[in-house]
Order: structure tokens, then C-alpha cells, then sequence
């Protein structure tokens, strides 16, 4: 597809991407791929491996892999086969198949954050070339007229002044610090806690279960886990990701690079020596551990601001419940692609972006709160007194934990009828 030009030489980019997370890659790579010029700024001066595992659910990979990124995804990831659930005694609750094994087109990967933005990072460069990503541009502020918005910059390393730069539109992917999300919304109120506080770490180890299981057992008031593998070695040992989440009193620091102390959770696992898995072992293992309190924000009545709008974390962050966050993120950057492919105007554009991505993903952040998957775990946990069982009918109807589990793969955007009726 020949590429489109915009005439006006005061111009620089034709889109201007805030921020080389997940968000911004996709985004790059969809506007390439639909003819439509872009360049990404990204505020820090060197781009390394963060973050630990992160899932990518079959509406995310469906994107990706149109994107003709399959090949590199399944070298990089696990193809995830199997959600489990379990209670604090290694019992059974619940287990469903994931991915292609639960009859999607698409998989579902289990995958380390790094290795996943390595991919994208490395396919924006290959398509779009090596200037296509600029580094140490932090975005302080954005100002626009009729015709174009200015993009104003700062160096992260010596907070010196950058030159400014104008486009016809800016999309702000800077995630949940987003500097322009607070300059469109000033009087936005503080993070909302949870209530729930989080460790994760990574841990070189044999396979567990099938070796493609995502775990999530206990609850938050006695100490939750959640477990998948997100790497595979040659010595048929893997690298496991793991979560533990227990019910904590405030803490508003919001920093993915935060470390964290084993002591300060692991006593809620200590007897957590299952025959598929030793949770403190696994634990104690781990070279670091990152603490991350579960917040988000109340959702936006708007993201977009003429020829400025948000996407990603920056326009809806949500509690890490559902494995969905990134997922989102991925259908932002395909919508807003749609949009500016079907109108020839960029605000008109913009706000058909928003009209379509706002309310679906408000869904999301509030069914994060009340009903994720989780939610199996939950009943369990208070229908049983958190005592262990003799049988799960005796507790539950399998019915219903499958219904529990399939109203959030509707609001979320990825039950198989959904992905199947095409988008």
C-alpha cells in the first residue's frame, strides 16, 4: 500500500506515538502496515528487559499475528493450554482449556514482558527503520491548533530542553504515568488502591502440571498465587512466573522496578508444598522480587482532545485481574488504525476511535474490580470457610464455575462466539 504524505511542511510525522511500551510498538506497526507515516518517542535513553510474565489472550494474538508476528511470538512464548484453579490445599477447583485447545483460531502465550517488547521493538525497526523509535524524548506537554499538535520534550537523562515537534496528530501511549493524561484531565483524583498488594518474580525450574498450565490458587486474604511458565530452555527446564497477592493496607506507589522483600508474603505460603509444585521453593528461588501495589483509575468520560487522544494503559489502567491489560492496549492500536484508515479527517477519526474503545474497555476495568476470573476462587474460598473439601459438587456446580469464567471472556471481548463472528 503506497504510503500517504500530508503536504503541510511544518509537519514532521503524520501521527506522533507518546511512548515505546506494547501500546506504542503495535501502534507503529498498524499504522505501517496501513500506509499511514508514524514515528514513536520514548522517554528513556536505553531500552532494557522489564517487567516479568505477561499473557496475551486470543483477541490480542488474533492482532499480532495479522501483524505476522506468529513466528516470532512462539519462539519467544508458551502457547498457555489450560486455566486451573485450585484452593490453598492444592485441591482441584476448576480447569479449563485455554487457547486453541478451548477451539479459538488463535492462540493464547504465556511470555516474559522483555522477550515480548524485544519482538515488537525488533519488528518496528526492521519495517519501519532504525529512526523510527527515538529515544530519551520525554513528553512534558502537547499544545495544538487547527491544523496540527506540537509535541514539547525533555531529555530523561539531563532534563535539558528538546526541540519540539509537530504532527498531525499525537497518540499518547506513555502508560499509567502519562504526563499527557494529566495535562487533559488536571483535576483527575489519586490512583485507587485496591486494597490488594502484589509480589512477582521469576524462577528457573522444572515444568509443573502440563508445562503450558496458567495457576491461580488460594484468595487474597490468606495469600493468592498465581503461576505460569513464560519461557522454555533447552534442558527442559522452563522460566515460571508467579505472582503472589495478598489483601494489604494502602500503599499508592505505582513502579514496575519497585523491589520488593521475600519476608513481607512468604509466610502466607510456607505450607504450600503441592505434589505439581513447591510455591515457597519457587519462590525463594527467584534472583529478584519486584512489589507492586494493584491500583487503577476510576474510567475517563473522554480521551480525546481534538487531534490528541490516549491509548493504552494511559487511557484505561486497570487492575491486573484477567491477564487482560495488554491485551486491551493491542485492540486500541487496531482500532485506531480502522478509524484513521476510514476518514480522511483526523479529529473525526479520533473520535470514532474513542466512541468505540472507551465504553468497551470501561467494561473491562470494572469487571476487573467485581467479577474476573478469579471470582472461581473467590466463592470457593468463602463457601467453604477456606477449609478444604471432599468434592467440588459439593461446593459448586462445575455449571456455574464455567459461567462464572465465560460472562468475563464476554465483557473482556474474547469468548470464542465473539472472535468468531470476525472484527
Amino acid at each position: 500500500m503506497p504510503r500517504r504524505s500530508f503536504p503541510h511542511p511544518s509537519i514532521e510525522d503524520e501521527v506522533l506515538i507518546v511512548g515505546a511500551g506494547i501500546a506504542g510498538l503495535v501502534l507503529a506497526l498498524e499504522l505501517h502496515d496501513a500506509g499511514i507515516g508514524c514515528r514513536v518517542y520514548e522517554a528513556v535513553p536505553e531500552i532494557g528487559a522489564v517487567g516479568v510474565g505477561i499473557n496475551l489472550l486470543p483477541h490480542a494474538t488474533r492482532v499480532l499475528h495479522r501483524l505476522g508476528l506468529a513466528d516470532e511470538l512462539g519462539r519467544a512464548g508458551i502457547l498457555t493450554e489450560e486455566s486451573v484453579f485450585f484452593n490453598r490445599f492444592g485441591q482441584l477447583i476448576y480447569r479449563e482449556p485455554s487457547g486453541r485447545q478451548a477451539g479459538y483460531e488463535y492462540p493464547q502465550y504465556s511470555i516474559h514482558r522483555g522477550d515480548l517488547h524485544d519482538v515488537l521493538l525488533g519488528a518496528v525497526r526492521e519495517r519501519l527503520g532504525e529512526g523510527a523509535v527515538l529515544l530519551d524524548r520525554r513528553c512534558v506537554r502537547v499544545e495544538q491548533d487547527e491544523n496540527a499538535a506540537t509535541a514539547y520534550f525533555r531529555s530523561s537523562g539531563d532534563d535539558t530542553e528538546l526541540p519540539a515537534v509537530r504532527a498531525r496528530m499525537v497518540i499518547a501511549c506513555d502508560g499509567i504515568h502519562s504526563a499527557i493524561r494529566k495535562q487533559l484531565h488536571p483535576g483527575e483524583g489519586e490512583p485507587r488502591y485496591s486494597g490488594i498488594n502484589m509480589w512477582r518474580g521469576v524462577t528457573r525450574g522444572r515444568p509443573f502440571l502440563s508445562g503450558a498450565s496458567m495457576v491461580r490458587a488460594g484468595w487474597i486474604d490468606q495469600g493468592k498465587l498465581v503461576a505460569y511458565p513464560i519461557r522454555n530452555f533447552a534442558d527442559g527446564t522452563q522460566l515460571l512466573n508467579w505472582v503472589a497477592e495478598i489483601r494489604t493496607p494502602a500503599d499508592e506507589q505505582r513502579d514496575w522496578t519497585r523491589r520488593g522483600r521475600l519476608e513481607d508474603f512468604i509466610g502466607a505460603f510456607e505450607d504450600w508444598h503441592f505434589d505439581w509444585l513447591d510455591v515457597p521453593a519457587m519462590m525463594r528461588a527467584s534472583e529478584t522480587v519486584l512489589e507492586y501495589p494493584m491500583v487503577d483509575q476510576d474510567p475517563l468520560d473522554r480521551w480525546t482532545f481534538g487531534r490528541v487522544t490516549l491509548l493504552g494503559d494511559a487511557a484505561h489502567p486497570m487492575v491486573p485481574r484477567g491477564s487482560n491489560g495488554a491485551g486491551q492496549a493491542i485492540l486500541d492500536a487496531r482500532a485506531l488504525r480502522r478509524h484513521l484508515t476510514d476518514s480522511p479527517d483526523a479529529v473525526t477519526a479520533l473520535r470514532a476511535y474513542e466512541a468505540e474503545r472507551l465504553p468497551a474497555t470501561t467494561r473491562v476495568v470494572l469487571a476487573n474490580r467485581s467479577t474476573p476470573p478469579d471470582l472461581i476462587i473467590h466463592e470457593v474460598w468463602q463457601r467453604t470457610g477456606d477449609r478444604p473439601f471432599t468434592a467440588i459438587e459439593d461446593v459448586i456446580k462445575i455449571e456455574e464455575l464455567a459461567r462464572i469464567s465465560q460472562r468475563y471472556k464476554e465483557v473482556a471481548g474474547y469468548s470464542t462466539e465473539a472472535l468468531a463472528s470476525g472484527g
